[in-house]
């Protein structure tokens, strides 16, 4: 069996038709380079950010540590002190650029995102009632430290299913799912304002510290789980191509394709719930990367939507990408949370003005 490339005549630029043997597919290159690119960033900049600190470390020296090759202390500072910091980012990055090009393609509509929907707020509600009504401490001692993790797990699912439910009428439409998301983003918010008012001082710093978003003090141990939880994830993620390929184009073709609509639609947004879940447990509600990071995505690539794998790399780069300059530009260490919300919220403006203006026309 030998495979054969050839662009037919009247083929648009950048597109070549793959034959093997009975099977054909056109070939976007774009839809390659571009996560190709943006891994190689991706690794370069995470190099960057572990070798930066009190004890420089040059780039090619922690790639060589990184593959087995360091030595004494530089091994110690690389694997142990920064590494972990850096690989949790880029893991949250990951899950929450797929998440949203999850959100975006499923509802058809780009202001869809775990922020918008209210996932990561209904995270930031447990992860405060987690630290405020228990004290601070006590559920993180009973649980061996994962207290505030599963308590944002559990709520960013809560929310996630009460999401489903609410927006489900015989099937789901994608502007009812973000008029419902926004509705359980207010309550949320609401919420995580009530608890934060009655709290301790202590208590309630510890939890405003949290809700911001921050890759301080992490470790092997929120690395790890976030791991082996998108080593599962992100396959099933990619599995569902051909439904959201069918999904984007309306529920009656869909449905004339021999797409099982409903089924379909349940495991995505389960899947981006999930994914945003286990992001925010690990390092708290970082928002607006799943809005903007989709969005540039299919800009880069040319498609029809955002591609999955290029928005998970994208948004790597970004998380990794903006805890470095949090920690080496700016004058004060800031949570990175701050910073992509700096990012994200004048693109949330440009994109509802955008709209505006269409509507308009």
């Amino acid at each position: 069996m030998s495979a054969t490339l050839e662009r037919p005549v009247g083929r648009p630029p950048g597109r070549t038709a793959v034959r093997i043997g009975p099977a054909s597919m056109v070939l976007r290159w774009r839809q390659v380079l571009v996560p190709l690119a943006a891994l190689v960033v991706l690794v370069l900049v995470s190099a960057l950010s572990i070798g930066r600190g009190d004890y420089p470390i040059g780039i090619l020296d922690v790639l060589r540590t990184l593959a087995g090759l360091g030595e004494g202390p530089q091994n110690f500072i690389v694997l142990q002190l920064r590494a972990p910091r850096v690989i949790v980012g880029l893991l949250v990055g990951l899950a929450l650029g797929v998440a949203g090009a999850l959100f975006q393609t499923f509802a058809r509509n780009p202001l869809a995102s775990p922020d918008t929907l209210g996932v990561t707020m209904g995270a930031s509600v447990g992860a405060v009632a987690a630290i405020v009504l228990s004290g601070g401490t006590s559920i993180g001692a009973a649980l061996g430290g994962f207290g505030v993790p599963l308590a944002a797990l559990g709520g960013a699912l809560a929310t996630g299913v009460l999401l489903f439910l609410l927006a489900w009428r015989s099937g789901i439409d994608g502007y009812r799912l973000v008029l419902v998301g926004i509705a359980l983003w207010a309550m949320g918010s609401a919420l995580v304002d009530w608890m934060l008012t009655n709290a301790e001082i202590y208590d309630a710093a510890a939890a405003y510290v949290w809700i911001t978003g921050s890759l301080n003090a992490r470790t092997w141990d929120q690395a790890v789980p976030l791991a082996l939880a998108l080593a599962v994830l992100l396959p099933l993620s990619l599995a569902t191509g051909r439904s959201l390929r069918v999904l984007q184009f309306g529920d009656d073709t869909a449905r004339g394709l021999g797409v099982r609509l409903q089924a379909a639609q349940a495991a995505v947004v389960l899947l981006a719930v999930v994914l945003t879940a286990g992001a925010v447990a690990a390092a708290g509600p970082i928002t607006f990367v799943a809005l903007v990071v989709p969005q540039v995505a299919i800009r880069l690539t040319g498609g029809s939507r955002p591609p999955l794998l290029a928005s998970g790399l994208l948004g790597a780069v970004l998380v990794v990408g903006a805890d470095l300059v949090t920690r080496t530009v700016l004058p004060v260490a800031l949570p990175v949370g701050i910073l992509t919300a700096v990012i994200g919220a004048p693109y949330l403006l440009w994109l509802l003005i955008r709209g505006r203006r269409r509507s308009t026309l």
